[in-house]
């Protein structure tokens, strides 16, 4: 199933835990609506702006496999308002500078990254409906920093 022009239903329930485990990574036709509002107000405009095809890291996660990788149950990815994203030859402090910059979100958290290694880590990027925090937070060494720190 298409739910933009670049990026796909199976794209966003891809998993290789998932898929080792047996574990079905099916979404409900809501978690798809959020998913298809991600897609045209987040990937699209970050494939455009930065003219580079890019796939997803992680997409949408049912509530068994979110427990399965020992993330958090009030995940936004198992709603399908979530995804992981890196693009290619694009630092991921600069994608995130740049989401945060110029598109509505809910959240914004650079993960993993490491100064003076662009491509280190990625960047989890979340919307909602309603209600949009767009709070940007930087993940590290287990810790949660309000803002992007490089």
């Amino acid at each position: 199933m298409q739910l933009t022009d670049n990026f796909t239903l199976s794209e966003f329930t891809k998993s290789q835990t998932a898929m080792r485990l047996n574990i079905d990574n099916t979404p409900t036709e809501n978690d798809i609506r959020f998913m298809i509002l991600l897609s045209m107000s987040v990937l699209e405009p970050v494939r455009k702006n930065f003219n580079t095809p890019f796939s997803l890291n992680s997409g949408f996660r049912c509530q068994q496999l979110n427990k399965a990788i020992g993330s958090s149950s009030t995940s936004q990815h198992t709603k399908g308002q979530a995804a992981d994203i890196e693009v290619p030859g694009v630092s991921n402090y600069d994608l995130a500078v740049w989401i945060a910059k110029y598109l509505m979100f809910d959240q914004i958290i650079l993960e993993h990254y490491k100064v003076g290694y662009p491509h280190s880590g990625w960047v989890h990027v979340s919307l909602k409906q309603h209600g949009n925090r767009q709070e940007v937070l930087t993940f590290n060494n287990g810790r949660y920093l309000t803002g992007l720190m490089k």
